[in-house]
Protein backbone atom coordinates (compact mmCIF):
# COMPACT_ATOMS: atom_id res chain seq x y z
CA UNK A 1 0.00 0.00 0.00
CA UNK A 2 1.37 3.43 -0.96
CA UNK A 3 1.88 5.97 1.77
CA UNK A 4 0.28 9.40 1.60
CA UNK A 5 2.57 12.41 1.41
CA UNK A 6 3.03 14.26 4.69
CA UNK A 7 1.04 17.48 5.16
CA UNK A 8 2.83 20.73 5.86
CA UNK A 9 2.94 21.43 9.55
CA UNK A 10 2.67 25.21 9.36
CA UNK A 11 1.84 27.61 6.56
CA UNK A 12 2.01 31.33 7.12
CA UNK A 13 -1.21 33.27 6.59
CA UNK A 14 -0.89 35.39 3.50
CA UNK A 15 -1.48 39.06 4.21
CA UNK A 16 -2.50 41.81 1.85
CA UNK A 17 0.53 43.77 0.67
CA UNK A 18 -1.55 46.94 0.30
CA UNK A 19 -3.18 46.72 3.76
CA UNK A 20 0.20 46.19 5.41
CA UNK A 21 1.97 49.06 3.64
CA UNK A 22 -0.24 52.16 3.48
CA UNK A 23 2.34 53.95 1.32
CA UNK A 24 1.83 51.47 -1.52
CA UNK A 25 -0.97 52.63 -3.83
CA UNK A 26 -2.65 50.88 -6.74
CA UNK A 27 -2.31 53.02 -9.85
CA UNK A 28 -2.78 52.03 -13.49
CA UNK A 29 0.20 54.20 -14.46
CA UNK A 30 2.57 52.32 -12.13
CA UNK A 31 3.42 49.49 -14.55
CA UNK A 32 6.39 48.30 -12.48
CA UNK A 33 4.11 47.40 -9.55
CA UNK A 34 1.34 45.94 -11.74
CA UNK A 35 3.74 43.56 -13.52
CA UNK A 36 4.31 41.64 -10.31
CA UNK A 37 0.59 40.76 -10.22
CA UNK A 38 0.49 39.39 -13.78
CA UNK A 39 1.94 36.08 -15.03
CA UNK A 40 4.34 35.78 -17.97
CA UNK A 41 1.35 34.81 -20.09
CA UNK A 42 -0.46 38.02 -19.16
CA UNK A 43 -3.02 36.52 -16.75
CA UNK A 44 -3.94 38.26 -13.51
CA UNK A 45 -2.80 36.18 -10.53
CA UNK A 46 -5.77 35.20 -8.29
CA UNK A 47 -6.02 36.46 -4.73
CA UNK A 48 -5.84 33.00 -3.19
CA UNK A 49 -2.26 32.82 -4.49
CA UNK A 50 -1.28 36.46 -3.93
CA UNK A 51 -2.93 36.86 -0.54
CA UNK A 52 -4.47 40.24 -1.29
CA UNK A 53 -7.78 41.19 0.31
CA UNK A 54 -10.94 41.30 -1.82
CA UNK A 55 -11.08 45.11 -1.94
CA UNK A 56 -7.53 45.52 -3.14
CA UNK A 57 -7.81 42.61 -5.58
CA UNK A 58 -10.77 44.33 -7.26
CA UNK A 59 -8.82 47.60 -7.45
CA UNK A 60 -5.83 45.71 -8.80
CA UNK A 61 -7.88 44.03 -11.55
CA UNK A 62 -9.38 47.36 -12.59
CA UNK A 63 -5.93 48.99 -12.70
CA UNK A 64 -4.47 46.15 -14.77
CA UNK A 65 -7.39 46.26 -17.21
CA UNK A 66 -7.08 50.03 -17.47
CA UNK A 67 -3.33 49.77 -18.11
CA UNK A 68 -3.99 47.18 -20.83
CA UNK A 69 -6.58 49.45 -22.48
CA UNK A 70 -4.08 52.32 -22.65
CA UNK A 71 -1.34 49.88 -23.80
CA UNK A 72 0.90 50.23 -20.74
CA UNK A 73 0.58 46.45 -20.25
CA UNK A 74 0.13 43.80 -22.95
CA UNK A 75 -3.07 41.73 -23.06
CA UNK A 76 -1.01 38.56 -23.50
CA UNK A 77 2.57 37.63 -22.78
CA UNK A 78 5.25 37.46 -25.40
CA UNK A 79 4.75 34.37 -27.54
CA UNK A 80 7.88 32.54 -28.61
CA UNK A 81 7.39 30.51 -31.68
Amino acid sequence: MAQRPQKKLFTRKKTCRFCGDKELKIDYKDVKTLRSFVTERGKIIPRRILGTCATHQRQLCEAIKQARQIAFLPYSGSTQG
